[in-house]
This record gives structure tokens, sequence and C-alpha cells, in this order.
């Protein structure tokens, strides 16, 4: 079946089609990259002090090599767009546009568009990290957050496919149920810690949300390189994946290492997700809304659907993340809040689709 379909692929209707899709898909990769370039520099402007964007759009050519501007801004303005606002957004950026990809691999591996970043415990692993840090003295807390829910994320996932692993096997169905019970047990503890932790429970709560409010350029530069590897890993097995579309087994019989390409994405996939959540806390549905839209728009072929998820994912979070900041501003809403409150009517529209198709 799998060389029946390889080969109709060769016909002489398909030869005129796939390649017109194909420029089109690499002029959408184009267009929302220059759009996400737009996006960094309107929102720049968003705040309780508003900049112009002459100033915004002045001060930042200002700082590119061989680019000389005469200053008509203040050091005060200056401070506000480089180290208060554009760390944050690029942060925010590369959070959604992980948590785009590594949701694209999910449903890929399991295929199912109803999977999410946080399939395999990854969220209560991180959660009982960084609520462990939260009960540290609070002199460490700037630095034990981070490492603490990066470290509890990436433990969660080890034990779940350490559980799920059968010989040199890995069932999927295995290692959703071995993450559900996994999951379960941390959340309790987690829990529990939550009802201990006394006056620390509103930060606590605050970064479960998800929040970028105290963001730095060490916070960026720290992300970067995991976000930045794991996302050039994934993208590299892009076609292994398509295959793994149809079957395993005829996966296999067209000479993918099915194994070892789950391994390999799985291990990217979860490092991209611990990755992003360890500064920002835990923010749902942008792994499963971004990546099914951008399916329904451009097709399932994994070599042109990451990029696209990832630029879209960095879009979709930095104007997420512009709303939470601005629409009751100065009191600031966890963005968390705003993609369950954009993702959750989709998600269930996800979910009734699926009915309709089981039915």
């Amino acid at each position: 079946m799998a060389l029946e379909a390889l080969k109709n692929t060769s016909t002489p209707e398909n030869t005129t089609f796939y390649p017109v899709k194909w420029r089109g898909r690499v002029y959408a990769i184009v267009a929302l990259s220059l759009l996400l370039s737009m996006v960094i520099l309107a929102t720049l402007i968003v705040g309780s002090v508003h900049i112009p964007f002459s100033t915004v759009y002045g001060a930042v050519l200002a700082r590119l090599p061989f680019v000389e501007m005469e200053q008509t801004w203040t050091s005060c303005i200056e401070t506000i767009i480089f180290d208060i606002r554009l760390p944050r957004l690029l942060l925010a950026g590369l959070v959604g546009a992980a948590l785009a990809v590594a949701g694209a691999t999910y449903q890929g591996l399991f295929r199912n568009p109803l999977a999410d970043p946080y399939l395999i415990g990854v969220a209560q692993g991180a959660g009982l990290g960084a609520v462990i840090g939260f009960l540290l003295p609070v002199s460490w807390q700037a630095t034990s957050i981070p490492l603490f829910a990066f470290s509890g994320a990436v433990l969660s996932v080890t034990v779940v496919y350490s559980i799920a692993r059968v010989g040199k096997t890995l069932p999927m169905t295995t290692l959703i149920l071995a993450g559900v019970a996994v999951g379960a047990f941390l959340a309790a503890i987690t829990s529990y810690l939550m009802f201990a932790s006394g006056d620390r429970l509103h930060g606590i709560i605050s970064w479960l949300l998800g929040t970028f409010s105290v963001t730095s350029w060490r916070h960026v530069v720290t992300v970067l390189p995991y976000i930045l590897i794991g996302t050039v890993v994934i993208c590299l097995h892009a076609r292994p994946l398509n295959v793994m579309q149809l079957d395993e087994e005829q996966a296999q019989q067209l000479g993918i290492n099915v194994e070892q390409v789950k391994l390999i994405l799985l291990g990217a996939a979860t490092l991209i997700t611990a990755a992003a959540v360890s500064f920002c806390g835990i923010i749902g549905f942008v792994g499963i809304i971004v990546p099914h839209a951008i399916r329904l728009i451009w097709g399932p072929d994994h070599r042109f659907l990451l990029p696209l998820v990832t630029f879209a994912g960095a879009i979709f979070l930095i104007l997420a993340d512009t709303t939470a900041r601005t629409v009751l501003a100065p009191t600031e809403i966890p963005v968390g809040a705003i993609t369950a409150f954009l993702g959750a009517p989709f998600f269930l529209y996800l979910l009734r689709q699926r009915k309709r198709v089981i039915f």
C-alpha cells in the first residue's frame, strides 16, 4: 500500500499540482516570518508608557551595525524598549514557537490532533519542580525555580518513558497511559505542597498559570540554545515523520528506523517544552490550536508544517502576552488564562469534529 501510494505521486496530474502547492507553502513561510518581525515592532509600542512607532523604529535601527542615526529619544525610553519589552517579547516568541513545534511533533507521533506538549507528564513534572523551588529561601528562588522546573519536566518524562518501554519498542498507547498515571501522581504531590506553602501560594499559582512578568535577557539567552537545537533536530526528521503517518510497519518497510525516530522526536520535543516552561510556567492550548490550524490551512506535510507552526506559534503567544499585560492595565492577567480563553472553544470544536468522524 505504501509503495503504491508513493508510486501514485509520480502521475502527470500530481507533477503539476505539487510544485504549485510547494511554492505556496514557501511563500507562506516567508510571509509569516515577515509578519513576526512586524508584530514584534508593533507590540513594542504597547504598554503602560506609549512609545510612538517612529521612536521604536529609530531606536531599533540605531542598534543595527553600520547604521548611524541621531538619537531623539531619552535613555529611559531606550531602557523600556530594550531592557523590559524586547526580551519579554522575544521570550514569548521562543516559548510560543517551542510549544507549537512540540505540539505538532506529538500530534504526528500519536497521529492524533488532540495531542499536546504536556501529554506525557512535562507539565506535572515542571509544576512540581517549580513548587519545590518556591518553597526554598527567597534568595535562591530566582535560579532554583527555573532549574527545578526544567529538571522536574525532564525527570518526569524519563520515568514515563522507562515505564512504557517494552523491550526495544515504545508502544504509543502505553506511553500515554503511563504519562497519565505519573502525571496524576505528581499533580497530587504538587497540590499538597501548594496547600502547605502558606503565603507563597499566590506566586505559585501565578507561575502555574503562565507569566512573562519577570523576563530578562538572561532568560532569553538561557532558553534559546535548547529551543533552537531541539527545533532543528525535529525539522531534520520531518520526512521520516511524514512516512510514519502511514503506519509503523509500512514505515519500517520503507527503511525508517521507527523506534529510533520516536526516541529522537520525543526527546527533542520534551527538551524544548521543558525549556519553554522553565521560566514562564505552564501555558496551555498553544501546542494544540496552532499546529491544528496550520494543518487545516496548509496541509499535514511536516516539511512545511514545522516551519509554519514555528512562526505562527511565536506570533500567537506574543499577541496573547500583549493582550494579557494591556487589557486590564496596570493589572496583568496570566497569559495562560488568555490562551485558555481562546483555546478551550477550539479544543471543543476539535472534539466535535472527531465525534462526527467516529460516529
